[in-house]
């Protein structure tokens, strides 16, 4: 296994979303600009969790490395002048301005942007799954013109997703808050 020199390591094993996150945003608080945090977790979606809240925070994705079922993180603090205010989606839907859509039959789009397990233990009937991580890639499978709500567990990879989309040309996009895990309505699952 490679060696990275690092300033901090943060154990964050066995945690799912969005604690990962959660524990890093404190962690980074207490480094210096320019040092290295590795932050050790298991979450599969932990990857494109953390790469994209770098970005969108301003600090520095450096990397992962996976060991075995653990995935190494590594991120570099940005200097005050480096670091912007984390950016926040501007349009924004609650999961009962959700359902009622649906319910409307309004001509939507839901996109869920949780890992592939995640979607196939639960999910919102015809919601069209892409993971957070191969956004990026899968583009092409969604239409510009069409009104899209973003669902992911509690709202902060569908916050990056909706943000990443409207960068794209995606005018219609709303980030669906708390997403699954509190949602309500019918729902897919893999169990009954």
């Amino acid at each position: 296994m490679e060696m990275v020199k690092t300033d901090f390591v943060l154990d964050a094993k066995g945690l799912a979303c969005p604690m990962p996150i959660v524990r890093t945003k404190k962690a980074i608080t207490s480094l210096e600009a320019g040092q290295v945090i590795e932050v050790q977790a298991t979450d599969k979606g932990s990857k494109a969790d953390i790469q994209a809240w770098a970005k969108s925070s301003g600090h520095q994705y450096l990397g992962t490395l996976e060991d075995g079922n653990v995935l190494r993180h590594f991120i570099r603090k940005a200097s005050e002048n480096e670091e912007k205010a984390e950016r926040k989606h501007p349009n924004v839907a609650n999961n009962d301005e959700l359902e009622k859509k649906l319910e409307s039959n309004g001509n939507i789009v839901v996109l869920d942007v949780r890992e592939t397990a995640e979607y196939a233990f639960n999910h919102i009937p015809n919601a069209v799954s892409i993971p957070l991580g191969e956004l990026d890639t899968r583009l092409n499978e969604l239409n510009k013109e069409d009104e899209i709500y973003v669902v992911c567990r509690t709202g902060n990879r569908s916050d990056f997703a909706a943000q990443k989309l409207s960068e794209k040309g995606f005018n219609k996009v709303y980030n669906v808050v708390p997403g699954m895990s509190e949602w309500t309505g019918n729902s897919n699952s893999i169990t009954k």
